[in-house]
């Protein structure tokens, strides 16, 4: 007889096993997405809180150690000076631009609204701005039937002005909440590093730990070096706007802070901002502006290496991409939001595609960026 061939047995699948698997899987997928939507009102907030607590995190400690290990007290008092420090300039802003509508509102209506024509050296400005300067001297002989010609693009501009201040004051009352989910943050900042260790490990494995310092450091490099430096440039041009007494100084600030976030800098509102009080203001007082705002527009070159240290944590397309895009999605805190998730995004892409070997490269030279600095000290 002949000996039966051997035939491929078939691999046995245990179907219950599956279908009980498949149905904690959608049991999860329906748990999280439900979290998800009750969570997504307060997801930027919470978010932008944590970022924030990261990046001040080293002042939560020195207050800690000053106050003799009071964690609570340390929270409240850190808490309530970054309140202070985000909520006074903020109403400022604002105040200064319902001032300025309001007295544009009322001298319209009282028929008092008068613009100084252009100054003789107007005319040796380039061709370009002729068209500025025409729009400038009709509205300066004939303030009414001026704002009647051209009240189509008038409109325009008061609606982005509104927009602007709404949008404005909706990001300072979400830096606001964030503010304060921060300070809650610090108080269990121990368990927190604990759990994002604990979360990056069972993603990653061992690589874990150098994952959460890695995101630690890149959000501190950003908030400070990126964010930090374009809220300090906007609150220089803003201080030089408000003492030149340039109409609607608040907004321009608003604009300045937006320009310098998304790396363009603040010289296409610095620029115009000089030739204006060259024209209004006298001879001294516009060269102390114009010598204030070169200040301005070049002290980035100054903090951000200082800030920084070795250089920037990712190219600055991918910081201008993260603002504009955190921008147009998310409003005002998307262009901070947007900025430091992208970076972190392209850090942790860069770490995990170039290996372990580039982790360690990353870390050393951070750290060793932290050794410098108290040295020269």
């Amino acid at each position: 007889m002949m000996k039966d061939e051997k035939r491929p047995q078939l691999v046995g699948i245990d179907f219950s096993h599956l279908v009980d698997n498949l149905i904690k899987l959608l049991l999860l997928y329906f748990l999280l997405g439900y979290c998800g939507d009750i969570l997504k009102p307060f997801l930027l907030i919470l978010v932008w809180g944590g970022i924030i607590a990261i990046a001040t995190h080293p002042l939560f400690l020195l207050f800690k150690k000053l106050l003799k290990g009071r964690s609570i007290l340390s929270s409240v008092l850190l808490t309530v000076i970054m309140l202070s420090i985000l909520i006074v300039p903020g109403w400022l802003v604002i105040d200064s631009l319902l001032e300025g509508i309001n007295h544009l509102k009322t001298m319209y209506e009282t028929k008092s609204l008068v613009i100084p024509p252009p100054s003789p050296s107007t005319q040796t400005w380039p061709a370009f701005t002729k068209p500025l300067i025409d729009l400038w001297t009709e509205a300066s002989v004939n303030t009414a039937e001026a704002i009647q010609n051209h009240s189509d693009q008038l409109k325009e501009v008061a609606l982005w002005i509104f927009g602007a201040l709404s949008g404005f004051s909706k990001g300072l009352l979400q830096f606001i909440a964030s503010v304060i989910i921060a300070g809650v943050f610090f108080i269990y900042s121990d368990s927190i590093h604990n759990t994002s260790v604990g979360i990056f490990r069972k993603l990653i494995g061992e690589r874990g730990e150098h994952f959460v310092e890695i995101s630690i450091t890149t959000i501190r490099n950003v908030v400070k070096g990126i964010l930090g430096v374009a809220v300090i440039q906007a609150g220089m041009a803003g201080i030089g706007f408000f003492v030149a007494g340039v109409p609607f100084a608040g907004l321009w600030t608003i604009l300045c802070l937006i320009l310098a976030i998304v790396q363009v800098g603040a010289a296409p509102v610095a620029i115009p901002a000089i030739i204006y009080v060259f024209s209004v203001n006298s001879t001294l007082s516009a060269t102390v502006f114009t010598i204030w705002m070169l200040v301005v527009l070049f002290i980035d070159n100054v903090l951000k290496p200082v800030l920084l240290g070795r250089g920037a944590p990712a190219p600055m397309l991918v910081i201008f991409l993260g603002a504009i895009g955190g921008f147009i999605s998310h409003g005002f805190i998307g262009l901070f939001l947007g900025a430091v998730i992208l970076t972190l995004a392209y850090k942790l892409f860069n770490t995990w595609f170039n290996g372990p070997k580039e982790a360690e490269v990353l870390m050393t030279s951070d750290s060793a960026d932290a050794e410098e600095k108290p040295k020269s000290q």
